[in-house]
């Protein structure tokens, strides 16, 4: 009983400063309200993300944003086509005096690392961020360099412009909790945008946004979300599904097992910040399509046909029974 109660406090603090998070970055960004759960969701859940939208409707700066409400390292990291790994990690360099190696850390040791355009990074350079993102440790020369907690990369790209840009392969967007589809805002949203910017030309509205939280704070919150119950019922639903993107004939690639571990920990998180200890099916539902719609690969015709991963996503959500 006492435990529940501590677990109780807890959540109602969690959920306290969710809220004075989104507060803090909606005092600048406007219309990406889901977005902020999201981040939230992903760095408490220890996980990724990939933000996919045409120019111009604020994924760097909804980053950049979110790492300024928390009081850890921020590095930005600008894929290029000629960007090399060593550019990204570090690289080994002679010292002259003792006669070693030293190793210089790259921009990626930080705790929230924006890559902007990571398409446009050839696959070697792409390749060399497998080992980062998924153990979370930079291995050069046989010696391993962790990563200080927390560690979360939010990587951006076009999915309109594909001249000079390189596609990544299924084994690094598998390693992303999340795939999120950004969309123009809606009328209403631009007329906000433009009545709060109308007298301000520069980035001051950005300086205003306060940390909330440190990296211990992280930390317990995390240690909080392990303790979220899931039952039985609700990892079978989870199961289910993803066995349904393996045996759907609409799909030439399903989601691995990956992809419902990521479901069970984003569950959990999610159903954290809404202030309760145990998750339900909605909580699944929500998550479906930014955990999926990057880890199935659709059928040639179906393709041609003009149906998108999302469309899968919903038939199958439909098809799979619901636990009661």
């Amino acid at each position: 009983m006492e435990e529940n109660t501590q677990i109780t406090e807890e959540l109602d603090k969690l959920r306290k400063v969710v809220e004075l998070i989104r507060n803090n970055i909606q005092n600048v960004l406007i219309g990406q309200d889901e977005l902020i759960d999201f981040f939230v969701v992903a760095i408490l859940a220890k996980g990724h993300i990939l933000l996919e939208g045409v120019p111009g409707i604020a994924k760097t700066l909804a980053s950049k944003l979110f790492a300024k409400t928390l009081s850890v390292g921020y590095a930005r990291i600008q894929f290029t086509p000629d960007l090399m790994p060593a550019d990204v990690l570090g690289t080994s360099i002679f010292n002259l005096k003792t006669s070693e190696f030293n190793f210089n850390k790259g921009p990626i040791f930080s705790n929230i690392v924006l890559i902007d355009e990571i398409n446009r990074a050839p696959a070697k350079t792409q390749s060399a961020l497998f080992e980062v993102m998924e153990e979370r440790q930079v291995t050069e020369d046989g010696v391993t360099y962790p990563m200080s907690y927390p560690f979360m990369i939010i990587s951006t790209q076009n999915p309109v412009e594909q001249e000079g840009t390189y596609k990544l392969p299924e084994a690094q967007l598998d390693r992303f909790l999340f795939k999120i589809k950004l969309h123009y805002p809606s009328l209403e949203d631009e007329k906000k945008i433009l009545r709060r910017f109308r007298d301000s030309f520069g980035n001051h509205h950005v300086e205003d946004v306060q940390a909330i939280i440190g990296a211990d704070e992280v930390k317990q919150f995390s240690q909080l979300v392990e303790k979220i119950h899931i039952k039985d019922e609700i990892l079978d639903y989870i199961a289910a599904i993803i066995d349904n993107t393996r045996n759907n004939g609409d799909l030439f690639l399903g989601a691995s097992p990956r992809a419902s571990l990521a479901l069970s920990r984003a569950s959990k998180a999610l159903a954290a910040i809404r202030g309760r200890d145990f998750v339900t099916p909605d909580d699944v539902k929500y998550l479906l399509n930014p955990i999926l719609n990057h880890r199935i690969v659709l059928n040639p015709d179906k393709e041609l046909e003009g149906i998108e991963p999302e469309d899968i996503i919903e038939e199958i959500s439909q098809k799979v029974e619901i636990p009661r």
